[in-house]
């Protein structure tokens, strides 16, 4: 199942170039576009599923096995320092794709990149009422 509208679908299965890292009947890693850092790659199904809550459960584990696989791969080939694996699901959550990825950058010391949040406080109460609502 593809989106014939979805420029993430075309590169996923070769119908737009991209600098492809590694493929499989399942997935297509590339390198993108507009990176992060050195080597910021992205990991694409072929199939269409706007995001997370749309995956099927074996993809998205198939998907966590080989964001480990390459995020390793990365690291030590270039000589990273860390990793990011950064997945976003809604424009709020900063996806800009309605296609699910999954974001593999290196990170190397003093590389001028934030993908970090400010903690926030919550009360004793209000950690409980969250707790609550969720198990509900």
């Amino acid at each position: 199942m593809r989106d014939e509208n979805c420029i993430f679908c075309k590169i996923a299965n070769g119908e737009i170039p991209s600098r492809t890292l590694y493929e499989d009947d399942r997935f297509r890693v590339i390198l993108d576009l507009g990176p992060a850092t050195k080597g910021h790659a992205l990991i694409l199904p072929k199939n269409h599923y706007a995001d997370l809550f749309a995956l099927p459960e074996d993809e998205a584990a198939e998907a966590a096995k080989l964001a480990k696989k390459m995020g390793a791969k990365l690291v030590e080939k270039l000589h990273a320092d860390g990793l990011n694996v950064v997945q976003n699901n809604g424009e709020t959550a900063g996806q800009t794709v309605k296609h699910f990825h999954i974001h593999l950058i290196p990170r190397y010391e003093n590389d001028g990149q934030h993908i970090l949040w400010n903690p926030g406080k919550m009360s004793d109460e209000e950690l409980d009422s969250v707790a609550e609502t969720v198990n509900s």
